[in-house]
Order: C-alpha cells, then structure tokens, then sequence
C-alpha cells in the first residue's frame, strides 16, 4: 500500500495550498517558490491522475477529490505532528510562538511577559509581531492573540480561546475639542480610524448607546499610530483601555466616557493543523489570568 503514496513534500505543499487559498502563501509558507510549490502540486495530480484544484478568481479551492484528500492529510499531518511532540520535547528547550499586533505586543504583552517567565523558566517565548490585516495569513505561530476574532473563518472562530473581556474607550489629548453632549452624542473635529479593524467604533457607538459626530476621519493601518495621533492633538482614537493606561495616567490622554466591553473579547486561536502544546497551554492559562478584567479609569 505504501507503494502509491506520493513523496511527503507534494502533500505538504497540496496541504499548504488547500489551507491558505493560493500558491503564492503556501510557497510563502514553506519557504519554497511559487514554481516550486505549483511543480509539487502538479506532481501530485499527476500522480493520482485526477485534478485536485480548480481557479476560483485569483486563487484556487479544492475540487471534490481535492476535499476529499484534504481531510485524510490534515489528519495525517496532526497525527504526526502529535507523536512528534511527545518524543520530541526531551530533546530540545519547550517553546511557544505567539503572534499579535505590534502595539498590543510592545504596550502591553511584553512589560507582562516577566511574569510568564518566572513561573515557567524552561519556556521560551517568540513572538511575531504584526498588523490586524496580516495577522490573518499568520500560518506559523501556535497562537494569535487578538480581539477581532468573530471578523475570522469559521473554522478559526471555532478553535478560538477566549481569554478576557476587551474594553475600547474613546481618547483625545488634553484641550482637544472633543465632548460628550446632554443627548450622548460624541462631537470632535475628526474621528481617528484603525484601517483594518474600523468595525470598532460602530461596536463602540451600539454598546454605548451613542452617536459620533466628526467633520473629518484620519485612518492608519497600526493602533500605536492611532494612538500617536490622538496624543499630538489630531483627533479622537477608539483604544482598547490597556493600551493607554498608562497615557491616561501620565495626563497624555484622557478618555471620553468610561470603557465598554465588546462582546468577543480577547481570543487565542491556536494553529490549525496542529494539536495545542503543553507549552502553549500554559501560556494561554497565564495570559487569561494576566489580562484579567479591564482596568477601571479614575
């Protein structure tokens, strides 16, 4: 039977492929070149004699064959990957690698990660540091953690890990012209937007119970930008509360009414094609009991 099984590395790149949607990210992915990979998967198909992909607008989707051997190699692969982990660990240091945006990892994740590391000093931590948008197409890390997470697949959403309540609260610098009205109607000069999770104020404006008014709309890609921004006096940006905690502290920022929570909160999503490691629980325990609930504003 093992006679008609292909080489390993045209499954792995067909398993690449039918998990990120095209070529060009599995080859990403594997460290290979879009030739190389689009070579295996030709290799493949010609293999079995049947085709497994077929175009769907710039990518590619399995055909019903191609579903049909997607199944059996994820299982394969997690099965392997599994056995692998319980001989491995002895012979090389425990790790996790934790992706997450760039300014939740600098302004709140890393001055905690002390913590973790006192009490599990055998682990070493990577972290990935990256944007909202490419946070998406993260296919290495064994967790990310983010508070978007009901915006991804299902089959991500159903793996997810709720960590803790999320709270975002509208900030501004001092003296900015920005208020709350008698009606509860947010007015400023211009409303600050995170490109790729711009969904935020409208959660924000439903959850409150309010309305935003602004002349004008400043967008960046990063939140630390957006924060950046709101602190040189450009507009009013909508934050997730531990970010600017220490701002709004040190008198840099100051909110406009209290935090409100959003429903999905915090989340860890753990890779797909692999079980979760110990190592890896134990950081998603530690980090649920770090972020614990949203800090109070005097």
């Amino acid at each position: 039977m093992s006679d008609r099984l292909p080489p390993l590395p045209t499954l792995r790149a067909f398993e690449a492929v039918v998990r990120l949607g095209s070529v060009s990210r599995a080859a990403e992915t594997l460290g290979r070149t879009h030739g190389a990979v689009s070579k295996q998967i030709r290799a493949l198909q010609d293999h079995a004699g049947v085709a497994f992909f077929e175009k769907a607008g710039t990518g590619l989707r399995p055909t019903s064959a191609g579903t049909q051997l997607a199944a059996a190699v994820g299982q394969a692969f997690a099965a392997l990957s599994q056995a692998y982990e319980a001989v491995a660990p002895p012979a090389r240091t425990p790790s996790v690698h934790v992706a997450c945006s760039a300014t939740f990892a600098t302004r709140w994740l890393a001055p905690h990660l002390g913590g973790f590391a006192r009490a599990h000093p055998q682990i070493r931590v990577r972290l990935s540091m990256t944007s909202a948008r490419e946070m998406r197409h993260e296919t290495d890390a064994d967790l990310i953690v983010l508070w978007d997470w009901l915006g991804y697949p299902e089959a991500d959403r159903t793996r997810a890990i709720r960590l803790g309540d999320a709270a975002f609260v509208p900030v501004a610098a001092p003296g900015y012209p920005a208020r709350i009205d008698a009606s509860g109607v947010l007015s400023a000069p211009c409303r600050i937007v995170h490109e790729h999770t711009s969904r935020a104020w409208d959660l924000w404006a439903r959850r409150a119970g309010r309305a935003v008014a602004a002349a004008s709309v400043m967008a960046f890609p990063h939140s630390h930008l957006c924060i950046e921004a709101a602190t040189a006096g450009l507009g009013v940006a909508l934050v997730e509360v531990r970010l600017v905690e220490r701002d709004l502290g040190d008198g840099r920022l100051v909110a406009l009414g209290a935090p409100v929570s959003f429903d999905e909160g915090f989340a860890a999503i753990p890779h797909g094609a692999r079980p979760l490691s110990p190592p890896a629980r134990l950081f998603v325990d530690w980090l649920a009991a770090e972020l614990g609930p949203p800090p109070a504003l005097a």
